[in-house]
Protein backbone atom coordinates (compact mmCIF):
# COMPACT_ATOMS: atom_id res chain seq x y z
CA UNK A 1 0.00 0.00 0.00
CA UNK A 2 2.90 2.22 0.81
CA UNK A 3 4.63 2.04 -2.73
CA UNK A 4 0.97 2.62 -4.29
CA UNK A 5 0.40 5.90 -2.20
CA UNK A 6 3.75 7.39 -2.90
CA UNK A 7 3.47 6.65 -6.93
CA UNK A 8 0.10 8.46 -6.22
CA UNK A 9 1.42 11.78 -4.75
CA UNK A 10 4.10 12.16 -6.89
CA UNK A 11 1.76 12.24 -10.10
CA UNK A 12 -0.30 14.58 -8.27
CA UNK A 13 2.70 16.91 -7.91
CA UNK A 14 3.69 16.46 -11.25
CA UNK A 15 0.48 17.40 -13.05
CA UNK A 16 0.18 20.31 -10.50
CA UNK A 17 3.62 21.77 -11.44
CA UNK A 18 2.77 21.48 -15.01
CA UNK A 19 -0.43 23.17 -14.81
CA UNK A 20 1.73 26.14 -12.97
CA UNK A 21 3.97 26.40 -15.67
CA UNK A 22 2.21 26.31 -18.15
CA UNK A 23 -0.22 29.34 -16.65
CA UNK A 24 3.26 31.37 -16.89
CA UNK A 25 3.58 31.57 -20.20
CA UNK A 26 0.90 32.84 -23.23
CA UNK A 27 -0.62 30.41 -25.27
CA UNK A 28 -1.02 30.30 -28.92
CA UNK A 29 -4.49 31.59 -28.71
CA UNK A 30 -3.11 34.92 -26.88
CA UNK A 31 -0.55 36.49 -29.37
CA UNK A 32 -1.69 40.19 -29.00
CA UNK A 33 -2.09 42.82 -31.47
CA UNK A 34 -0.52 41.59 -34.56
CA UNK A 35 1.06 43.29 -37.34
CA UNK A 36 -1.99 43.44 -39.29
CA UNK A 37 -3.88 45.27 -36.40
CA UNK A 38 -1.12 47.42 -36.14
CA UNK A 39 -1.23 48.47 -39.81
CA UNK A 40 -4.73 48.81 -39.91
CA UNK A 41 -4.40 51.44 -37.12
CA UNK A 42 -2.03 53.06 -39.07
CA UNK A 43 -4.48 53.11 -42.53
CA UNK A 44 -7.30 54.64 -40.19
CA UNK A 45 -4.80 57.30 -38.77
CA UNK A 46 -3.69 58.02 -42.72
CA UNK A 47 -7.82 58.28 -43.47
CA UNK A 48 -8.69 60.72 -40.72
CA UNK A 49 -6.12 62.63 -41.82
CA UNK A 50 -7.22 62.59 -45.40
CA UNK A 51 -10.37 63.64 -44.52
CA UNK A 52 -9.40 66.21 -42.52
CA UNK A 53 -7.05 68.07 -45.25
CA UNK A 54 -10.54 67.46 -47.73
CA UNK A 55 -12.78 68.67 -45.20
CA UNK A 56 -10.31 71.78 -44.86
CA UNK A 57 -10.22 72.44 -49.02
CA UNK A 58 -13.68 72.55 -48.40
CA UNK A 59 -14.22 74.93 -46.15
CA UNK A 60 -11.67 77.37 -48.26
CA UNK A 61 -13.61 76.82 -51.47
CA UNK A 62 -16.51 78.05 -49.01
CA UNK A 63 -15.10 80.91 -48.15
CA UNK A 64 -13.71 81.58 -51.99
CA UNK A 65 -17.50 81.46 -53.09
CA UNK A 66 -18.66 83.86 -50.74
CA UNK A 67 -15.72 86.63 -51.71
CA UNK A 68 -16.66 85.71 -55.40
CA UNK A 69 -19.95 86.36 -54.37
CA UNK A 70 -19.60 89.03 -52.43
CA UNK A 71 -17.79 91.09 -55.74
CA UNK A 72 -20.67 89.64 -57.95
CA UNK A 73 -23.06 91.77 -55.54
CA UNK A 74 -21.27 94.73 -55.12
CA UNK A 75 -20.57 94.81 -58.66
CA UNK A 76 -24.17 94.71 -59.69
CA UNK A 77 -25.01 97.39 -56.75
CA UNK A 78 -22.19 99.91 -58.10
CA UNK A 79 -23.71 99.48 -61.88
CA UNK A 80 -27.23 100.28 -60.38
CA UNK A 81 -25.63 103.08 -58.43
CA UNK A 82 -24.15 104.26 -62.22
CA UNK A 83 -27.31 103.82 -63.88
CA UNK A 84 -29.40 105.71 -61.16
CA UNK A 85 -27.07 108.54 -61.63
CA UNK A 86 -26.87 108.44 -65.25
CA UNK A 87 -30.84 108.67 -64.83
CA UNK A 88 -30.86 111.69 -62.55
CA UNK A 89 -28.76 113.44 -65.15
CA UNK A 90 -30.95 112.54 -67.95
CA UNK A 91 -33.70 113.69 -66.37
CA UNK A 92 -31.94 116.85 -65.42
CA UNK A 93 -31.17 117.42 -68.73
CA UNK A 94 -34.00 117.02 -70.00
CA UNK A 95 -36.20 119.64 -67.76
CA UNK A 96 -33.03 122.06 -68.65
CA UNK A 97 -33.52 121.75 -72.43
CA UNK A 98 -36.93 121.78 -71.83
CA UNK A 99 -37.19 125.36 -69.82
CA UNK A 100 -34.54 126.44 -72.92
CA UNK A 101 -37.19 125.65 -75.87
CA UNK A 102 -39.74 127.24 -73.80
CA UNK A 103 -37.72 130.52 -73.79
CA UNK A 104 -36.81 130.01 -77.35
CA UNK A 105 -40.52 129.54 -77.78
CA UNK A 106 -41.31 132.73 -76.23
CA UNK A 107 -39.07 134.59 -78.00
CA UNK A 108 -39.98 133.32 -81.60
CA UNK A 109 -43.24 134.59 -80.69
CA UNK A 110 -42.29 137.39 -79.43
CA UNK A 111 -40.36 138.30 -83.01
CA UNK A 112 -42.93 137.27 -85.22
CA UNK A 113 -45.32 139.66 -83.32
CA UNK A 114 -42.64 142.18 -83.65
CA UNK A 115 -42.51 141.49 -87.42
CA UNK A 116 -46.43 141.57 -87.93
CA UNK A 117 -46.32 145.16 -86.09
CA UNK A 118 -44.05 146.76 -88.06
CA UNK A 119 -46.01 145.46 -91.28
CA UNK A 120 -49.10 146.74 -90.11
CA UNK A 121 -47.05 150.25 -88.99
CA UNK A 122 -45.44 150.02 -93.03
CA UNK A 123 -49.04 150.07 -93.98
CA UNK A 124 -50.13 152.46 -92.07
CA UNK A 125 -47.33 154.66 -93.43
CA UNK A 126 -48.80 153.69 -96.63
CA UNK A 127 -44.53 152.36 -97.93
CA UNK A 128 -45.61 149.22 -99.83
CA UNK A 129 -44.09 148.39 -103.38
CA UNK A 130 -45.84 150.32 -106.30
CA UNK A 131 -43.96 153.65 -105.86
CA UNK A 132 -45.09 154.90 -108.95
CA UNK A 133 -48.36 156.64 -108.26
CA UNK A 134 -47.09 158.22 -105.51
CA UNK A 135 -43.87 159.83 -107.83
CA UNK A 136 -46.25 161.70 -109.78
CA UNK A 137 -49.45 162.46 -107.38
CA UNK A 138 -47.98 162.15 -104.00
CA UNK A 139 -47.50 165.01 -101.45
CA UNK A 140 -44.46 167.32 -102.15
CA UNK A 141 -44.18 165.97 -105.56
CA UNK A 142 -40.84 164.03 -106.58
CA UNK A 143 -39.17 165.54 -103.93
CA UNK A 144 -41.48 164.39 -101.27
CA UNK A 145 -41.46 160.91 -103.20
CA UNK A 146 -37.53 160.78 -102.92
CA UNK A 147 -37.50 161.19 -99.35
CA UNK A 148 -40.60 158.23 -99.04
CA UNK A 149 -38.41 155.80 -101.09
CA UNK A 150 -35.38 156.70 -98.87
CA UNK A 151 -37.90 155.86 -96.06
CA UNK A 152 -39.01 152.39 -97.91
CA UNK A 153 -35.65 151.18 -98.09
CA UNK A 154 -34.92 152.21 -94.64
CA UNK A 155 -38.01 149.93 -93.51
CA UNK A 156 -37.12 147.44 -96.22
CA UNK A 157 -34.01 146.94 -94.71
CA UNK A 158 -35.52 146.79 -91.39
CA UNK A 159 -38.22 144.48 -92.55
CA UNK A 160 -35.43 141.48 -94.23
CA UNK A 161 -33.30 141.66 -90.46
CA UNK A 162 -36.93 141.38 -88.93
CA UNK A 163 -37.03 138.32 -90.84
CA UNK A 164 -33.69 136.84 -90.40
CA UNK A 165 -34.33 137.29 -86.85
CA UNK A 166 -37.80 135.26 -86.53
CA UNK A 167 -35.87 132.53 -88.88
CA UNK A 168 -32.75 132.56 -86.49
CA UNK A 169 -35.01 132.12 -83.41
CA UNK A 170 -37.41 129.43 -84.98
CA UNK A 171 -33.54 127.67 -86.11
CA UNK A 172 -32.78 128.11 -82.57
CA UNK A 173 -36.37 126.72 -81.42
CA UNK A 174 -35.80 123.78 -83.68
CA UNK A 175 -32.56 122.72 -82.10
CA UNK A 176 -33.77 122.88 -78.21
CA UNK A 177 -36.96 121.14 -79.33
CA UNK A 178 -34.89 118.27 -81.02
CA UNK A 179 -32.64 118.66 -77.91
CA UNK A 180 -35.47 117.85 -75.68
CA UNK A 181 -36.62 114.76 -77.78
CA UNK A 182 -33.38 113.13 -77.75
CA UNK A 183 -32.82 113.93 -73.86
CA UNK A 184 -36.62 112.59 -73.42
CA UNK A 185 -35.13 108.99 -75.30
CA UNK A 186 -32.58 109.28 -73.36
CA UNK A 187 -34.14 109.24 -70.25
CA UNK A 188 -36.47 106.52 -71.50
CA UNK A 189 -33.79 104.41 -72.55
CA UNK A 190 -31.90 105.73 -68.62
CA UNK A 191 -35.11 104.48 -66.96
CA UNK A 192 -34.58 100.96 -68.69
CA UNK A 193 -30.77 100.42 -68.04
CA UNK A 194 -31.76 101.67 -64.67
CA UNK A 195 -34.43 98.83 -63.78
CA UNK A 196 -32.75 96.35 -65.82
CA UNK A 197 -29.56 96.95 -63.27
CA UNK A 198 -31.93 96.78 -60.48
CA UNK A 199 -33.42 93.70 -61.20
CA UNK A 200 -29.95 91.92 -62.14
CA UNK A 201 -28.82 93.59 -58.52
CA UNK A 202 -31.72 91.96 -56.38
CA UNK A 203 -30.62 88.73 -58.52
CA UNK A 204 -27.05 88.76 -57.53
CA UNK A 205 -28.01 90.06 -53.71
CA UNK A 206 -30.58 86.81 -53.26
CA UNK A 207 -28.28 84.78 -54.54
CA UNK A 208 -25.11 85.72 -52.57
CA UNK A 209 -27.78 85.66 -49.53
CA UNK A 210 -29.18 82.65 -50.06
CA UNK A 211 -25.50 81.06 -50.94
CA UNK A 212 -24.42 82.78 -47.67
CA UNK A 213 -26.87 80.85 -45.38
CA UNK A 214 -26.30 77.63 -47.61
CA UNK A 215 -22.39 77.86 -47.32
CA UNK A 216 -22.20 79.28 -43.50
CA UNK A 217 -24.42 76.13 -42.68
CA UNK A 218 -21.98 73.64 -45.02
CA UNK A 219 -18.84 75.57 -43.30
CA UNK A 220 -20.42 74.01 -39.93
CA UNK A 221 -21.53 70.32 -40.55
CA UNK A 222 -17.51 70.50 -42.03
CA UNK A 223 -16.25 72.02 -39.18
CA UNK A 224 -17.74 69.19 -36.78
CA UNK A 225 -16.69 66.37 -38.88
CA UNK A 226 -12.62 67.92 -38.27
CA UNK A 227 -13.43 66.97 -35.00
CA UNK A 228 -14.15 69.14 -31.45
CA UNK A 229 -10.43 69.63 -31.01
CA UNK A 230 -10.26 71.40 -34.27
CA UNK A 231 -13.68 72.99 -34.27
CA UNK A 232 -13.12 74.65 -31.39
CA UNK A 233 -9.65 75.74 -32.24
CA UNK A 234 -11.21 76.95 -35.74
CA UNK A 235 -14.03 79.22 -33.15
CA UNK A 236 -11.06 80.24 -30.96
CA UNK A 237 -9.15 81.65 -33.81
CA UNK A 238 -12.16 83.57 -35.00
CA UNK A 239 -13.16 84.87 -31.75
CA UNK A 240 -9.84 86.35 -31.87
CA UNK A 241 -9.64 87.82 -35.15
CA UNK A 242 -12.82 89.33 -34.02
CA UNK A 243 -11.20 90.50 -31.03
CA UNK A 244 -8.02 91.84 -32.68
CA UNK A 245 -10.29 93.60 -35.14
CA UNK A 246 -11.81 95.47 -32.24
CA UNK A 247 -8.64 96.32 -30.73
CA UNK A 248 -7.46 97.42 -34.01
CA UNK A 249 -10.44 99.13 -34.67
CA UNK A 250 -10.14 101.40 -30.72
CA UNK A 251 -6.72 101.87 -31.77
CA UNK A 252 -7.52 103.84 -35.03
CA UNK A 253 -10.75 105.54 -33.91
CA UNK A 254 -8.59 106.86 -30.84
CA UNK A 255 -6.26 108.37 -33.28
CA UNK A 256 -8.38 109.97 -35.63
CA UNK A 257 -11.23 110.95 -33.00
CA UNK A 258 -9.39 111.96 -30.29
CA UNK A 259 -9.85 115.58 -31.25
CA UNK A 260 -12.67 117.47 -33.20
CA UNK A 261 -10.54 119.97 -34.43
CA UNK A 262 -8.63 119.63 -37.90
CA UNK A 263 -4.72 118.52 -37.08
CA UNK A 264 -2.62 121.23 -36.60
CA UNK A 265 0.62 121.16 -39.22
CA UNK A 266 -1.10 119.09 -41.63
CA UNK A 267 -1.74 120.56 -45.26
CA UNK A 268 -5.61 121.61 -46.55
CA UNK A 269 -5.84 118.20 -48.50
CA UNK A 270 -4.43 116.19 -45.48
CA UNK A 271 -6.68 117.70 -42.89
CA UNK A 272 -9.48 116.90 -45.26
CA UNK A 273 -8.79 113.44 -45.38
CA UNK A 274 -8.68 113.53 -41.58
CA UNK A 275 -11.66 114.71 -41.34
CA UNK A 276 -13.11 112.23 -44.05
CA UNK A 277 -11.18 109.29 -41.59
CA UNK A 278 -12.77 110.29 -38.34
CA UNK A 279 -16.41 110.85 -40.25
CA UNK A 280 -15.79 106.88 -41.43
CA UNK A 281 -15.13 105.41 -38.53
CA UNK A 282 -17.37 107.33 -36.35
CA UNK A 283 -20.03 104.34 -38.21
CA UNK A 284 -17.93 101.20 -37.30
CA UNK A 285 -20.52 97.96 -36.91
CA UNK A 286 -23.47 100.18 -39.00
CA UNK A 287 -24.83 97.25 -40.67
CA UNK A 288 -24.48 97.32 -44.58
CA UNK A 289 -27.69 98.39 -46.60
CA UNK A 290 -27.24 98.31 -50.44
CA UNK A 291 -28.07 101.78 -52.04
CA UNK A 292 -28.20 103.09 -48.72
CA UNK A 293 -26.09 106.52 -47.13
CA UNK A 294 -26.02 110.12 -47.98
CA UNK A 295 -24.05 113.45 -46.89
CA UNK A 296 -25.89 113.23 -43.88
CA UNK A 297 -25.44 109.57 -42.64
CA UNK A 298 -26.67 106.10 -43.07
CA UNK A 299 -30.04 105.79 -44.40
CA UNK A 300 -32.69 103.02 -45.64
CA UNK A 301 -31.37 101.96 -49.23
CA UNK A 302 -32.74 100.09 -51.89
CA UNK A 303 -34.08 96.59 -52.86
CA UNK A 304 -32.31 94.70 -50.13
CA UNK A 305 -31.62 97.01 -48.46
CA UNK A 306 -35.09 99.00 -48.27
CA UNK A 307 -35.57 97.87 -44.48
CA UNK A 308 -32.01 98.18 -43.36
CA UNK A 309 -30.25 101.63 -42.26
CA UNK A 310 -26.74 101.42 -43.27
CA UNK A 311 -24.01 102.44 -45.85
CA UNK A 312 -23.17 100.88 -48.85
CA UNK A 313 -18.96 101.27 -50.44
CA UNK A 314 -19.90 104.26 -52.11
CA UNK A 315 -22.92 105.75 -49.90
CA UNK A 316 -20.10 105.88 -46.80
CA UNK A 317 -17.48 107.69 -48.97
CA UNK A 318 -19.73 110.18 -49.63
CA UNK A 319 -20.89 111.01 -46.36
CA UNK A 320 -17.04 110.44 -45.48
CA UNK A 321 -15.58 113.05 -47.77
CA UNK A 322 -19.02 115.40 -47.41
CA UNK A 323 -17.88 116.28 -43.72
CA UNK A 324 -14.48 117.42 -45.17
CA UNK A 325 -16.19 119.41 -47.88
CA UNK A 326 -15.54 117.32 -50.75
CA UNK A 327 -19.00 116.20 -52.99
CA UNK A 328 -19.08 112.84 -54.28
CA UNK A 329 -21.55 111.04 -56.37
CA UNK A 330 -22.90 107.72 -54.95
CA UNK A 331 -21.01 105.96 -57.74
CA UNK A 332 -17.41 104.20 -57.44
CA UNK A 333 -17.21 105.36 -61.15
CA UNK A 334 -17.31 109.04 -60.64
CA UNK A 335 -15.41 108.67 -57.50
CA UNK A 336 -12.77 107.31 -59.20
CA UNK A 337 -12.12 110.41 -61.14
CA UNK A 338 -13.15 112.62 -58.10
CA UNK A 339 -9.52 113.98 -57.86
CA UNK A 340 -5.65 113.04 -58.33
CA UNK A 341 -5.02 109.23 -58.50
CA UNK A 342 -2.19 107.95 -55.63
CA UNK A 343 0.56 105.58 -55.77
CA UNK A 344 -0.03 102.92 -53.73
CA UNK A 345 3.07 103.77 -51.76
CA UNK A 346 2.18 107.61 -51.27
CA UNK A 347 -1.71 107.05 -49.40
CA UNK A 348 -2.43 109.07 -47.21
CA UNK A 349 -5.39 108.85 -44.65
CA UNK A 350 -9.08 109.61 -45.93
CA UNK A 351 -7.55 108.52 -49.71
CA UNK A 352 -10.40 106.64 -51.44
CA UNK A 353 -8.69 103.15 -52.45
CA UNK A 354 -10.98 101.19 -54.78
CA UNK A 355 -11.37 97.17 -56.20
CA UNK A 356 -12.12 95.75 -59.66
CA UNK A 357 -12.59 92.73 -61.14
CA UNK A 358 -10.25 93.60 -63.97
CA UNK A 359 -6.98 95.59 -62.20
CA UNK A 360 -6.45 96.87 -65.62
CA UNK A 361 -9.71 98.01 -66.57
CA UNK A 362 -11.34 101.02 -63.75
CA UNK A 363 -14.47 100.00 -65.42
CA UNK A 364 -14.88 97.11 -63.84
CA UNK A 365 -14.39 98.69 -60.36
CA UNK A 366 -17.06 97.33 -57.88
CA UNK A 367 -15.44 98.17 -54.25
CA UNK A 368 -14.33 101.56 -51.90
CA UNK A 369 -12.71 102.04 -49.48
CA UNK A 370 -11.48 104.59 -47.45
CA UNK A 371 -7.96 104.86 -46.09
CA UNK A 372 -6.89 105.01 -42.39
CA UNK A 373 -3.03 104.15 -42.75
CA UNK A 374 -0.40 101.09 -42.12
CA UNK A 375 -2.43 99.50 -44.84
CA UNK A 376 -5.73 99.58 -43.60
CA UNK A 377 -9.07 100.62 -44.60
CA UNK A 378 -12.41 101.47 -43.33
CA UNK A 379 -15.07 99.70 -45.55
CA UNK A 380 -18.84 98.83 -45.44
CA UNK A 381 -17.88 95.30 -47.69
CA UNK A 382 -20.80 93.54 -48.38
CA UNK A 383 -24.75 93.02 -47.95
CA UNK A 384 -24.62 90.56 -44.06
CA UNK A 385 -21.94 92.46 -42.85
CA UNK A 386 -21.05 95.76 -41.10
CA UNK A 387 -19.08 98.58 -41.50
CA UNK A 388 -15.01 97.88 -40.47
CA UNK A 389 -11.76 97.89 -40.79
CA UNK A 390 -9.64 95.86 -43.11
CA UNK A 391 -7.05 94.99 -45.27
CA UNK A 392 -6.20 96.80 -48.51
CA UNK A 393 -3.94 94.30 -49.34
CA UNK A 394 -5.74 92.27 -52.11
CA UNK A 395 -5.74 90.79 -55.03
CA UNK A 396 -8.62 93.23 -57.15
CA UNK A 397 -6.72 96.54 -55.61
CA UNK A 398 -6.54 98.56 -58.63
CA UNK A 399 -5.25 102.27 -57.31
CA UNK A 400 -6.02 104.82 -55.29
CA UNK A 401 -7.84 108.58 -55.30
CA UNK A 402 -7.19 111.54 -53.31
CA UNK A 403 -10.76 113.89 -53.87
CA UNK A 404 -10.51 117.26 -54.45
CA UNK A 405 -12.77 120.08 -54.28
Amino acid sequence: MLPLIAFSASLALGMSMQSSAASAHPTAADPGPSARDVKRSQDRVRERAAEVGRTKAKLAQADGELDRLAVAAETAIERYNGERLKLQRSQQAHRDTLVRLAEADRRLEATRAELASFAAQAYRYNTGYNQMPLALTGNGGPQGSMDRAATVEMLAERRAAMVERVEAARNVADVFRRQAQAASAEQSTATKRADEARRATQAAVAAQQASVQRIEAEKRRLERRLGSAEAHAARVKRARERALQKVESRKVRSKFTGTKRPVAGLPTTAARGAVAVRAALRWLGTPYSWGGGTVDGPSYGVGQGARTIGFDCSGLAIYAWHKAGVRLDHWTGTQWTSGPHVPLDELRPGDLVFFATDTSDPGTIHHVGIYVGKGRMAEAPYTGARVRISSVHRDDLIGATRPAL
